[in-house]
């Protein structure tokens, strides 16, 4: 017996346990669950009339920007027909404030009263280079009415918005000096205020105290520094190039999510508990070394997953328990040809080196068939269908590594060792050693 062909062995088994340990204690902690398993909010938005392409696209582009600007990892932005988009947000805190920044057009205008108290439109958000939620201390000036720290959210224009905003202000000033703060609010006389309107709705209306020449403006009147946010990210995103509505809303429980990753992580185990019984009635050692590559792959795969950030679905773990059996199918092709090779007469360690050169060509015509289809689904399919394809591709690329390179090392390794050397062991009696 040669101790060193043993001894590798018994290391790889062994360092492929401890993978498997850490898989279990470690991996499940990096991976990205989708909707369906983490919990969260699913939007349908629909743009109002006729929206071409490339309004589309941009309603897709500013969706993405308000989400990240939330903070919510992973969200899942894809078209629907030619005017519907879909909109998954796993693990989102507060769905109602999350919809309502989906929902709003988020134009910007401002404007001043005339006498009759109409409004007309002075500057609109296309002159808005930038809005930042920020905290105004309680100003110490000589008959200001603000005693205490304040949100608002301060705005930013671009050269011709900030001569405008200066400007408009100036006029203010200028047309109604004898008007005080106390006669808009008593008398209802804003001629000296500005009017500020997200899409249709006034949301402040400041008096204007001085003319502001430098043309910063800000918009007060929030309860918390959240509320100043909120419109600071709708205005930074941009407005929508059309309107839009939302036409489904659902807010999906973690305890669902829960659930499903429970009953997964039971069916996977089961599933992998019973191909790892079968291979060893079927093929004794071979049927060892089956197994540890099945451990071996799932840790891979888990891993490569967590590396790569992909999100996990609930079709994408029935990728991943579809491609288990694929993982093993490669070994069964490989150990069918082995115990051919032994039937025909041929020593084991002859036998090894033929049934993987024979097996080899099969293996690998199978998988990239099954790759191409694979390639297809995520070319063609959406949302889950695309988590599906992923993790399938990835269960084949990985089974294909642990089959042609880690069982070989192991097969090869147990005969040249000496350890099992009698055929009966590989599942073929009455043939030559």
């Amino acid at each position: 017996m040669k101790t060193g062909k043993a001894a590798a062995v018994i290391i790889v088994m062994a360092l492929t346990i401890a993978s498997a340990i850490f898989g279990v204690m470690y991996l499940g902690r990096y991976l990205k669950l989708g909707l369906d398993l983490k919990g969260g909010v699913q939007v349908r938005v629909q743009a109002q009339g006729d929206a071409t392409k490339d309004e589309m696209d941009k309603v897709m582009s500013i969706m993405n920007l308000r989400i990240n600007s939330m903070g919510v990892t992973e969200p899942t932005i894809q078209r629907e027909g030619s005017n519907r988009v879909l909109i998954e947000l796993p693990g989102v805190q507060d769905p109602e404030e999350a919809i309502a920044m989906i929902g709003k057009t988020a134009y910007l205008t401002f404007g001043i009263f005339d006498e009759e108290g109409n409004v007309g439109i002075v500057l609109d958000g296309s002159h808005l280079v930038n809005a930042q939620e920020v905290i105004q201390p309680a100003s110490s000036q000589p008959g200001s009415m603000q005693f205490s720290d304040e949100y608002v959210v301060k705005l930013e224009f671009d050269a011709e918005g900030r001569q405008i905003f200066a400007d408009t202000t100036q006029y203010l000033v200028d047309a109604y000096p004898d008007l005080s703060i106390y006669d808009a609010s008593r008398n209802g006389d804003w001629r000296r205020n500005i009017a500020i309107f997200l899409d249709e709705d006034m949301i402040s209306v400041p008096y204007v105290s001085v003319a502001i020449p430098s043309g910063d403006a800000v918009i007060t009147g929030y309860s918390s520094l959240a509320d100043a946010r909120q419109l600071a990210l709708l205005l930074k995103s941009g407005a929508l190039p059309v309107p839009v509505e939302i036409v489904e809303k659902r807010t999906i429980g973690p305890t669902l999510g829960a659930d499903s990753i429970k009953k997964s992580q039971t069916a996977g185990l089961v599933g992998l508990a019973l191909v790892i019984v079968f291979v060893l009635i079927l093929y004794r050692v071979p049927g060892v070394i089956a197994g540890f590559s099945l451990v071996l792959y799932s840790v891979l795969l888990l891993a490569v997953m967590a590396l790569i950030k992909a999100t996990l679905t609930l079709p994408g773990i029935l990728g991943i328990v579809l491609s288990i059996g694929m993982c093993v199918d490669s070994n069964i092709i490989i150990y069918e040809r082995l115990k051919d090779e032994l039937r025909s007469g041929k020593t084991l360690r002859s036998a090894i080196n033929s049934g993987f050169s024979r097996a080899l060509r099969t293996i690998i015509d199978s998988n990239v068939t099954t790759l191409i289809a694979a390639a297809v689904l995520f070319w063609k399919g959406t949302g889950s269908i695309k988590g599906f394809a992923v993790t399938l591709s990835l269960g084949i690329l990985i089974s294909m590594f642990t089959a042609i390179v880690y069982t070989r090392f192991l097969l090869k390794n147990t005969a040249e060792s000496g350890l099992f050397t009698n055929p009966a062991l590989y599942g073929v009696k009455g043939a030559g050693k």
